[in-house]
């Protein structure tokens, strides 16, 4: 499949790839250039495309109860590191 760069340095994009990316007027593609000195080109979604992709959390943890687990973790960090040392 190929187009051709016009004067203006615009392609047409076949419609082909247009239908298989859901392209659309007015949508913004990304280009990504590979080492190998490949180009891929993927359509620019908004931000509002990743809402739902993550399951809600079950509940909110409140802040008192995130400074808790990160005391928790530091200590366990702090055990751990004296552990390995002693091991050395």
């Amino acid at each position: 499949m190929e187009s051709a760069i016009t004067v203006k340095g615009q392609a047409t994009i076949p419609k082909i790839v247009r239908e298989h990316l859901h392209l659309k007027p007015g949508d913004r593609v990304k280009f990504f250039f590979h080492p190998d000195g490949t180009v891929v080109m993927l359509p620019k979604l908004p931000v509002s495309t990743l809402r739902g992709m993550l399951p809600r959390a079950r509940r909110p943890v409140s802040l008192a109860r995130m400074r808790e687990a990160i005391a928790e973790g530091a200590a366990g960090l702090r055990s751990r590191a004296r552990r390995t040392r002693s091991r050395a």
